[in-house]
């Protein structure tokens, strides 16, 4: 598996010209997903935090870009990182908006963990999935369509949520404060 250093992270942040407030975003989504399988593994989880922290950070690479083409960035990301020589992190990227498979029970994996990550993160705050939830329904809810998808999402993610902290000592209404101001910032701290 061909996973980039902190170094080829920040290198394609600079490249890519992610604007600051999206790279401000991206590395606390990275406090939170390295955060949370870092815990999780002391439970024996078996996540590889290094996947998890270069796809968090690199999560929305093509996210700048995306405003002037309209492509989702999402699938764009996945495969531009899929294109640098990196399938793994390309796959957990594609997956931060919808997870290809939504599970009800059974062992984590990093997918989850760096879409559930993104959902906590508004702008570069650590915030609940309620808060989280009325910024994207005001942001992406043009239709009915789009209300009714964004709703099936977030009951998804909501299980997704029960399953990661039943396996934690501290709720999701913690994680604010457990985490702290900034997170742990190892390998999640880029500075231009």
């Amino acid at each position: 598996m061909n996973i980039p250093t902190n170094e080829q992270c920040y290198t394609l942040i600079d490249e890519m010209q992610m604007m600051d407030h999206i790279v401000a975003h991206s590395l606390q989504v990275c406090r939170v997903a390295f955060f949370l399988a870092d815990e999780l593994n002391r439970g024996r989880n078996g996540l590889n935090c290094d996947l998890i922290r270069a796809a968090a950070l690199l999560h929305d690479i093509t996210k700048t870009r995306s405003f002037n083409t309209g492509e989702n960035h999402d699938q764009t990301g996945g495969q531009f990182m899929a294109q640098q020589g990196y399938p793994e992190v390309g796959d957990l990227v594609r997956q931060h908006v919808k997870l290809d498979e939504y599970r009800g029970a059974g062992a984590l994996n990093e997918a989850e963990i760096v879409n559930y990550a993104d959902k906590r993160v508004l702008h570069d705050e650590i915030v609940g999935l309620d808060k989280r939830m009325e910024y994207i329904l005001k942001r992406y809810a043009r239709r009915a369509e789009h209300r009714r998808r964004i709703y099936r999402l977030w009951e998804k993610t909501k299980v997704l949520e029960d399953r990661i902290f039943a396996r934690l000592s501290f709720g999701p209404a913690d994680l604010k404060r457990v985490i702290g101001p900034r997170g742990d910032a190892r390998g999640c701290d880029y500075q231009k």
